[in-house]
């Protein structure tokens, strides 16, 4: 049988994954010569599956037809309201059915998607909305709910609103708004270049940023994700070209959010290939099992928690999921022994499948998968066939293998920055490469490795949450003196939030953590709030240059573990 890296070569040397480089930004990228050209393209390649189950949600079914029509009706709708090519129109909501026809309404005019973090508190979503400034909002009766003072401020030329029995005063049901089906797409002419969605994801200055990624940069995800199932069936020994129409239909569990770049992933791969895609209103393993086992899903992706929790829940349930054939978990680091776990309960029938990645990449960039993941369970995997790495060290100088030094990445999925913030992109991407801020290295086999992070950023349950805005807002209490918060280790979420705070008297902040924990709920989304405190009249250790020494701190917890977060 050949190898991985022969059956890579074979593949994108003609073919649908031929690679060819594009210089044009001034240094090479790797890009696929035969890709499609935008997302519109893959909206309008799913004609063919005409028929089949797409949607489903609950007791709800939505073929791929019903789709195309009601996504083609939304699009001719927010046409006609005004909104086109470059518009910003921001997506709010649980991951309903509705998200979905919203973006590929959105891809079909050439709009850029604002996702929106549902789980943001009425000001954090106010931010982002004042950021991007959208010209129009697809969103739920909850975002509705919290943003009814801002609305009605923002001059938008469109207002949508999904499962509220209808949208109000100044707003369209999304019901009326979908409701002239139609097989005809609007005319738009989208390119490579033209940007597609903004994501917002931790900054340096503590204030989220809109990371901006282009059509190439999805479609570049998107032909990846392809070409990682070739590679499987070329090991196999099986080269040959099949159109997605003619495999046997697959089906996948959603629960990553959509506003994540896992969950958008997710959205447009199951959209192009005609698989089903089963959606919850809220992530609950024994509803999972169940959707698994009903509608024979054959991929689960998720953070490991939720992955953990599925395996626990479908042995204790005795459900049949035999249909799994693929177990994908990122987002937070992956526990070696939930690899092994996976390989074990599905006897190695299942292929479990990590992606390294982050929103400024457009998802992975480096993926371990199938039988090396089994053998080399603590790695991420190797590159893409897109995608260049690099450790350095501090002064940008290539380390070499099996030394540990910053990840920097570069490739057509890198997107180009963040919106409205030069300077922020400049520091993060300037001369093409990407700065991930995390610490590791590169071995003999070109299998990578991520031991620490660089930058001060904890990732809980696949959630990046910023050290900087958190002390911001615990400082906000008149006890509080000085604050540092760190991220501790968590078997579940990866890492749990903690902090550590420094008051004038200690009797009489007896009471903070709760207190903090109440005030911080009206500011902060959830998976932000502290689940650890340790509360001191010391000075919190720093460095000469004024720095805190975050790993004295975490020595604090040692001896008291985090308490488990609200999920």
């Amino acid at each position: 049988m050949p190898t991985r890296s022969e059956v890579i070569a074979r593949l994108t040397a003609g073919g649908a994954f031929e690679l060819v480089e594009d210089h044009s930004p001034g240094y090479p990228l790797k890009i696929y010569r035969n890709g499609p050209k935008s997302m519109r393209e893959v909206l309008q390649s799913t004609r063919v599956f005409d028929d089949r189950t797409f949607l489903i949600y609950g007791d709800e079914e939505i073929t791929f037809r019903e789709h195309f029509e009601q996504a083609a009706a939304l699009a001719h709708f927010l046409r006609g309201a005004g909104v086109g090519k470059g518009d910003r129109v921001a997506i709010g909501m649980r991951n309903y059915p509705e998200w979905v026809i919203g973006f590929w309404a959105c891809q079909a005019i050439g709009a850029v998607v604002v996702a929106l973090n549902a789980w943001w508190t009425g000001a954090e979503l106010t931010y982002a909305l004042e950021d991007s400034a959208p010209m129009a909002m697809l969103i739920d009766g909850e975002r509705l709910a919290r943003l009814s003072t801002l609305i009605g401020g923002m001059n938008l030329k469109a207002l949508v609103v999904a499962r509220r029995n209808g949208a109000g005063p100044g707003g369209t049901d999304f019901a009326e708004a979908v409701a002239k089906r139609t097989a005809e797409l609007p005319a738009a002419d989208i390119g490579p270049s033209d940007y597609c969605t903004i994501l917002y994801t931790s900054g340096t200055t503590g204030r989220p940023k809109g990371a901006v990624a282009t059509q190439q940069n999805h479609i570049t995800n998107y032909m990846n994700t392809l070409l990682s199932g070739a590679v499987a069936r070329g090991l196999m020994g099986d080269f040959s070209e099949i159109a997605p129409a003619d495999m046997p239909q697959g089906g996948s569990l959603q629960t990553f959010p959509f506003f994540h770049i896992g969950g958008l992933t997710g959205l447009y791969l199951s959209t192009g290939t005609g698989s089903k895609l089963a959606v919850m209103y809220k992530w609950n393993p024994a509803e999972a099992v169940q959707l698994v086992a009903k509608h024979k899903l054959s991929g689960v992706s998720g953070v490991p928690i939720v992955v953990r929790q599925l395996l626990e829940s479908a042995r204790a349930s005795g459900a049949d999921v035999s249909s799994v054939l693929g177990v994908s978990s990122g987002g937070a680091a992956v526990p070696p022994d939930l690899i092994r776990q996976i390989g074990k309960q599905f006897e190695q029938k299942a292929a479990p499948a990590n992606g390294y990645g982050l929103t400024e990449t457009t998802s992975a960039v480096i993926t371990n998968s199938g039988a090396d993941y089994f053998a080399h369970p603590d790695s991420i995997g190797r590159p893409v066939a897109t995608a260049e790495v690099r450790f350095v060290d501090d002064s940008g100088k290539d380390l070499g293998n099996n030394q540990i030094g910053e990840l920097w990445i570069r490739g057509a999925n890198v997107i180009p920055g963040y919106w409205n913030k030069p300077d922020a992109t400049e520091a993060a991407f300037g001369g093409g490469w990407f700065r991930t801020g995390d610490l590791g290295y590169q071995d003999d086999e070109g299998f990578c490795y991520v031991v620490d992070r660089k930058k001060d950023v904890i990732i809980r349950g696949g959630e990046n949450v910023y050290c900087a805005e958190v002390e911001a807002a615990i400082l906000e209490h008149p006890l509080v003196r000085d604050v540092a918060v760190v991220g501790l280790p968590d078997p579940e979420y990866g890492e749990q939030v903690a902090a550590v705070i420094q008051v004038g008297d200690r009797a009489q902040a007896r009471a903070l953590p709760d207190e903090l924990r109440a005030s911080l709920a009206t500011t902060l989304a959830r998976f932000k709030i502290p689940s650890a405190y340790q509360v001191t009249e010391e000075e919190l250790p720093r460095t000469a240059t004024g720095k805190v020494l975050k790993r004295e701190l975490r020595s604090m917890f040692k001896a008291e573990p985090a308490a488990s977060a609200a999920k």
